[in-house]
């Protein structure tokens, strides 16, 4: 046996935290990385045995014997081990796994963790070692036994009945639900009719300036306007119209927006896809970047705290910093005299910080130099939330008129008392102005589906003042059905029902996109025929399973048991047995079932039939309907109504290796044309380029030249807009 050193070991998961790590410890310190789990249930067995009291089968995952090898030489030459995997159930499964495997008594202090990969929380961390927390490692097991079971006994009788290759979970099951539930309300949604009447009146203010504004109809007789048909807004246009106007009220007040919390995984991958269009997994990819270190000019170092947190607590040093930036940089009238704090989700965790920057005089600016453009995207909207956070609210000035009429016959002088509401016609016009930035001079939050509304003028008038009507406008609206989710909201609803937890949104999202359950089309999702077929058995036969307060009630339990309230095999013990039943009544009641393949109208230049759509790894494709007679396949191609503006071909949508979307010549390589925004058929009025559809920061689509040196900029219509 290897003589032991004075060297000590100290294992993280990530060979990029490895090499961050080990230059904050020096010398007498080496660090090795895991590669996440080097342990698991096996893939060809069940792995756990509800015949034995759910005993777990553990093996060495393949491909990670040399590293485990590599580990236990390292481990047997050092003086003292320390594991340090990431501070959540997960990472402590890990350190678990590698202590069975290294021999090492995990009830002895042999575990650390930190928030942040930095030198200072890293040092502390050494200082305080621990014993593997078993309640945490039982939380894991519980979950990892679950989700073996719902998939290893649901997927085989899924692939028997329908077809091959498709999965079954417990929180993917339920994301797919959610989606096709969605779709199912936009089908049956009945839309009705509504009409809104604005009326554009001037009144003189007390210098006699003339002031132009429009209000909206608001009431009539005393009753609520509410306008169904063109008749009745054409009678309460001519109410209006035939009406003698007077302000009846004003009403000035202060209106304070308060600043959101830091983010949680949830709201990072939400806000991310809003104002960065990145998917949830691309969120994860770089932020982990960003938390596992970078170097950002000082040396490498963790930009973000730890990324899998439901909590929007921060520690006192870092809200210090934050508030003496805030001073330093925008003024003290930036920075409220206690520091803001902010309530939790109710079932949160709350065992890690929000995420932010683990130092605040690295700022977006700074480091920017340093980083991809996806990861300086990513940290400016960390910082900026962080900064933001901690900062006064905006402030608004408001002002309501109210302005009340009646037929010019039965007019009152302006401001006498009307008795009664009785043939009175109500108008109401709403503006408000900000007189104090806050915290949006450093960061505006954004929402699905929903536009900052514009400031609006503040007119000066007082009540009594005299209001002319100069036109009405009569507005015909439809209601709308509810969107169809977005990455982002759908993240928001899981998150809501208390489905999953911040590790599993950004995978569970991966899994239903490419089992083919869901697609996305325009940052919208909306189920497949498979995905609502399979959920159409899953909630005749699995009801509980798709139960969205089940699963929320599961996750629950598993708290229990981080807690230590719960034995983890109990929370199996009383799933099982009706699950088992189940599972019996399924397979015998569940008939074959054909999935027909669609027909595309792309004929096989081998055989002739009418290829069909087929969904692989990467997506879709093209595939003979004669296989395996036939085996041709073809990737499906889609062209742009725009020519080549190299050489007039059509143009052809394609995917980077990235998977990110560009525009090439369909003649390539002969023509080597690309672009990474769309171009359209319309050329440059100034200088006669190709233009390219864009969409600005502010929302509003552009067509935008090409040209560099040019660059000129058509505003498209709203309808364009929305078709666009």
């Amino acid at each position: 046996m290897a003589k032991a050193t004075n060297q000590k070991l100290v294992i993280v998961e990530s060979p990029a935290k490895a090499k961050t790590i080990e230059k904050f410890l020096g010398k007498g310190f080496k660090v090795e990385a895991s590669q996440g789990h080097v342990r698991d249930l096996p893939k060809s067995q069940l792995g756990v045995d509800p015949q034995n009291d759910f005993d777990m089968k553990y093996i060495t995952i393949r491909g990670r014997g040399s590293i485990l090898a590599k580990i236990k030489k390292d481990a047997k030459n050092a003086s003292r081990v320390y594991l340090a995997t990431d501070p959540d159930r997960e990472g402590e499964a890990i350190s678990w796994h590698l202590a069975q495997s290294l021999d090492i008594d995990p009830t002895k202090p042999c575990r650390i963790e930190f928030q942040e990969i930095t030198k200072k929380a890293v040092k502390e961390a050494i200082e305080h070692v621990r014993p593997v927390d078993m309640a945490r490692v039982d939380a894991q097991q519980a979950r990892r036994a679950l989700d073996r079971l719902v998939g290893y006994k649901i997927s085989p009788l899924l692939w028997a009945k329908v077809k091959k290759g498709l999965s079954a979970g417990r929180v993917q099951s339920v994301a797919t639900k959610l989606v096709v539930q969605r779709e199912q309300e936009i089908e049956d949604f009945i839309p009705e009719e509504y009409w809104d009447i604005l009326t554009d009146l001037t009144a003189n203010n007390a210098r006699g300036k003339k002031i132009g504004f429009q209000a909206k109809l608001t009431a009539m007789d005393g009753r609520k306007a509410v306008i169904r048909n063109e008749v009745d807004a054409f009678a309460a246009r001519d109410r209006i119209l035939a009406g003698a106007f007077h302000i009846a009220a004003v009403k000035r007040s202060d209106k304070l927006k308060r600043p959101q919390p830091p983010f949680t995984t949830s709201s990072l991958q939400q806000e991310a896809s809003r104002k960065l269009n990145f998917s949830t997994a691309k969120t994860m990819q770089v932020v982990q970047q960003l938390y596992e270190g970078v170097d950002a000019g000082k040396g490498t170092v963790g930009l973000v705290t730890y990324i899998r947190t439901d909590s929007v607590r921060v520690s006192a040093e870092a809200v210090e910093a934050v508030r003496q930036q805030i001073s330093t940089v925008y003024g003290q009238e930036f920075c409220p005299p206690k520091p803001n704090e902010y309530k939790g989700r109710k079932n949160a965790q709350d065992a890690h910080e929000a995420i932010r920057p683990t130092d605040v005089s690295l700022t977006p600016e700074q480091v920017k130099g340093h980083l991809t453009r996806e990861q300086h995207s990513l940290y400016k909207l960390i910082f900026t939330r962080f900064m933001a956070s901690q900062m006064k609210p905006a402030v608004f000035e408001t002002v309501t008129l109210d302005i009340h009429g009646r037929n010019n016959a039965d007019s009152t002088v302006a401001g006498e008392t009307v008795e009664g509401r009785e043939g009175v016609v109500e108008l109401r016009y709403y503006g408000e102005h900000m007189t104090f930035a806050g915290y949006r001079a450093v960061y505006i939050e954004s929402e699905d589906d929903e536009a900052e509304a514009p400031e609006t003028a503040m007119p000066d008038l007082k009540e009594g003042d005299k209001a002319n009507v100069i036109g009405v406008e009569t507005n015909q609206h439809f209601t709308q059905p509810p969107a169809r989710y977005t990455e982002a909201s759908l993240v928001k609803a899981l998150e809501e029902k208390g489905i999953g937890r911040p590790s599993t949104y950004a995978p569970t999202i991966t899994t239903i996109l490419s089992r083919g359950y869901v697609a996305r089309e325009k940052k919208r999702l909306f189920p497949t025929e498979l995905g609502k077929m399979v959920t159409a058995m899953m909630m005749q036969y699995f009801a509980p399973i798709v139960d969205t307060e089940f699963t929320a009630s599961l996750e629950d339990k598993l708290d229990e048991v981080e807690e230590g309230k719960v034995t983890w095999r109990n929370i199996l013990r009383d799933f099982y047995p009706p699950f088992e039943q189940m599972l019996t009544i399924a397979e015998e009641q569940i008939e074959k079932i054909e999935v027909k393949d669609e027909v595309s109208d792309v004929q096989c230049d081998k055989c002739g039939a009418m290829m069909v759509y087929k969904m692989g790894r990467f997506g879709k494709f093209l595939a003979c309907p004669n296989f395996p007679t036939c085996r041709n396949a073809k990737p499906i191609i889609k062209y742009i109504n725009a020519p080549c503006p190299k050489c007039g071909a059509q143009l052809m949508e394609k995917n980077s290796k990235k998977n990110r979307k560009f525009y090439g010549c369909e003649r390539y390589p002969d023509c080597d044309f690309v672009s990474w925004e769309m171009p359209v058929v319309d050329k440059c009025p100034q200088c006669g380029s190709y233009m390219t559809l864009k969409r600005t920061k502010k929302g509003e689509c552009i067509h935008l030249c090409a040209n560099e040196t040019c660059r000129h900029k058509i505003t498209l219509p709203e309808k364009e807009d929305n078709e666009a």
